[in-house]
């Protein structure tokens, strides 16, 4: 049996479950060429006052692995204060604070740390928004800037839940 949600996450609880993207999600970077990736998400929680979460991305003709990420979501009890906090496979480490609203949440990066052999250029600053459409699918937008680039969106991806 499943452990019984937190009370202080139940505003999040419009995230819970396993998502793919549907269709691929797109990315775009003025220093890249544009792609597309399939992406696989867990958010889910053991009963603590905290989410768990896992992205998982893949080429979408080879399957082969791409961008990799986990991490928990936080809300400040009896606030919509929200923490982001994920590690990456890329050696970037975030800690991205904003605002839960109803089912959309805007986590603009408060601290980001990345490995010391990691290439250039290098991120310096993330913004995401998650939000439930009205189709019932999560939407994620990630923006980005780097050392030689501003802000900039990067990464939108539409899922469509699997389970719950």
């Amino acid at each position: 049996m499943p452990p019984k949600m937190n009370p202080v996450v139940e505003p999040l609880s419009w995230m819970l479950g396993t998502w793919l993207s549907d269709p691929p999600g797109a990315g775009t970077f003025p220093t890249l060429q544009p792609f597309q990736y399939l992406e696989e998400v867990h958010i889910s929680h053991v009963g603590q006052p905290m989410l768990n979460f896992s992205f998982n991305s893949f080429h979408p003709d080879t399957r082969k692995p791409m961008h990799r990420e986990c991490g928990f979501i936080r809300l400040k009890p009896d606030t919509n204060k929200v923490a982001f906090v994920s590690a990456q496979n890329t050696g970037v480490l975030e800690v991205e604070e904003g605002e839960v609203n109803g089912q959309e949440l805007c986590i603009p990066s408060y601290s980001i740390a990345r490995i010391s052999f990691s290439k250039e250029p290098h991120v310096e600053q993330i913004t995401r928004k998650f939000r439930l459409n009205f189709e019932g699918k999560l939407e994620q937008t990630v923006s980005m800037a780097t050392t030689t680039q501003p802000l900039t969106q990067h990464l939108h991806v539409t899922y469509k839940k699997v389970t719950l």
